[in-house]
């Protein structure tokens, strides 16, 4: 009987384009019983396989079959052999070995979507990311070939004899939503910002507006995934924006000003006196640009990234309404997005509340969330109010060609349109406020050269099994163009030296550059841009 191998399924972007595919190889095989010399063959076979002839040799040592007293006559020496080299190994005409049909997979890319991707073993088994996920659905199911043999060295079928053939099935393909070059220029915008900082973890995240379809989602560190064993660390293969887990300081803002807008708590012209710091239960929290108690505006608020007022607006609202919007955009439970081991972050309920909470979670402490988490709440803002369940499978492609949407994603109403387009209009305060009598808005380096940008930044901490860690994360998410956003664009960076914030907004602005010209996106009236007033008479 002989095994007939299934065509693994293949991965592929938005456009087609093959991000992970298998190609016809060869498995080269002996049988220990008719091999003459185990040393010389293993000496001639060892360059041609690239494995050790000592370890070849030990392979084709003569044994048993598992609780018998059958000599074995089948041993793997190597899987996924090309068949170049497949010729070269027949053409020695070695006694007892022999080679078959197999496959392997070829990551085109090496390093491109890796993390995301993921990697199968020797025997075509999914083992980490998508190749696992979906093992099942991109695994064929093998055929067999069943005959009779006549007496001979290579046991050939005997003409006419007995034969019966169960054909193999091969498997079902992928079609992400991920965008192969978009995923290759996030990834080396990434990559280059992190050049400057030491020890650190990145993400980036790309979401189309309204589909929720991610179009790219690049991690730092990443790995080659064609040669998955070349890593410093298992945690450089993990996929960081579902993986890694932060506490989002300020970005959460915008989940609380939102909240506050839809609930009547403030209007886009509210303007109240802001000190310069606030305390609750044992803790004091302080605005780094002070207000000194002057009458701030709600974009001023946003652009200076007051705690202050924040905190002030929160206790208005109130724990229940503020835990409650902080669900409805999407904390506190895994996006469902398609990547195995997503994390689900943590809320804290309002009966766990101590004093202090109330003022650390308005202004994203003391809350666990991802990067893809807080990019998705971000993309519910820029969808008119609507949040769209974020995701990466755009079909399923039948062994016949047959094309089948991936599942429609989930989707709920959080903010009514009109108080999504007035906090969008209130986030541009923070890319565009430059005046030298108030100062400068947090994210004038995230601004985009010809486009509105409405966005956050943030500086936040990063737990790794309850326990904190050094330095801090810096994050910038926002969305373009502001007025009608197709795009939003998140960036993280931890790092134990605290330069993340250094590497977000910039890396964030040549992302989203680059997403808008890739998509040939009209530049906006930046002339029409809204004028904002920090400290209103």
């Amino acid at each position: 009987m002989v095994e007939l191998p299934a065509p693994r399924g293949a991965i592929y972007d938005r456009t087609g384009a093959p991000l992970a595919h298998s190609v016809e190889a060869r498995y080269v095989f002996a049988d220990p019983t008719r091999v003459k010399d185990r040393i010389a063959t293993a000496r001639l076979l060892s360059p041609l396989l690239g494995v050790p002839a000592s370890e070849l040799a030990d392979k084709m040592k003569p044994r048993n079959l598992p609780g018998t007293t059958t000599p074995s006559q089948f041993v793997y020496l190597a899987r996924g052999v090309a068949i170049d080299k497949a010729r070269q190994i027949m053409a020695l005409d070695l006694a007892g070995i022999n080679v078959h049909r197999d496959e392997r997979r070829e990551v085109p890319g090496g390093d491109l979507a890796a993390n995301l991707i993921g990697f199968v073993s020797q025997d075509m088994n999914g083992l980490e990311g998508l190749e696992a996920k979906y093992d099942d659905m991109l695994e064929g199911k093998a055929g067999r070939k069943r005959y009779e043999v006549g007496q001979g060295d290579l046991a050939a079928p005997i003409p006419g004899g007995y034969s019966q053939t169960t054909p193999a099935q091969p498997g079902s393909s992928l079609e992400l939503t991920i965008d192969r070059d978009l995923q290759f220029k996030t990834q080396r915008i990434l990559s280059d910002g992190m050049a400057r900082t030491r020890g650190s973890v990145g993400a980036a995240v790309v979401i189309e507006v309204g589909t929720g379809d991610v179009l790219a989602q690049a991690s730092f560190p990443t790995y080659n995934a064609a040669d998955p064993s070349k890593v410093n660390s298992p945690a450089d293969r993990e996929d960081a924006a579902t993986s890694f887990i932060v506490d989002p300081g300020s970005i959460h803002k915008a989940i609380t000003y939102g909240a506050a807008l839809q609930e009547g708590v403030i209007t886009p012209d509210t303007a109240f006196p802001v000190a310069n710091t606030i305390t609750k239960g044992d803790t004091t929290f302080r605005d780094t640009h002070p207000a000194n108690g002057q009458k701030m505006s709600i974009p001023g608020m946003l652009a200076f990234s007051s705690n202050v007022g924040t905190i002030e607006i929160a206790d208005k609202l109130g724990p229940d309404r503020l835990i409650d919007y902080q669900k409805r955009f999407g904390l506190g439970q895994p996006t469902g997005e398609g990547m195995p081991g997503e994390a689900g972050g943590r809320l804290l309920p309002a009966d766990q509340w101590s004093d202090s909470s109330h003022g650390s979670v308005p202004i994203g402490h003391s809350v666990d969330a991802t990067p893809l988490q807080m990019a998705a709440a971000y993309a519910a803002i820029a969808n008119d109010g609507r949040y769209v369940q974020p995701h990466l499978i755009k079909e399923i492609i039948g062994p016949d060609g047959k094309r089948t949407p991936g599942p429609a994603p989930k989707t709920r109403s959080v903010l009514s349109p009109q108080n999504a387009a007035a906090l969008r209009r209130m986030l541009e305060a923070v890319t565009t406020v430059n005046d030298p009598r108030t100062g400068q808005a947090t994210g004038l380096a995230a601004a985009v050269p010809g486009y509105r940008v409405a966005g956050k930044t943030g500086t936040g901490l990063r737990y790794d099994n309850g326990k904190l860690q050094p330095g801090e994360v810096g994050s910038f998410i926002g969305m373009a163009p502001a007025e009608k956003p197709r795009y939003v664009v998140a960036v993280f960076v931890w790092s134990p030296g605290g330069e993340g914030g250094a590497v977000a907004a910039p890396a964030f602005r040549e992302i989203m550059g680059f997403t808008l010209r890739h998509y040939r996106v009209p530049p906006s009236a930046t002339d029409r841009s809204p004028k904002f007033e920090v400290f209103p008479h």
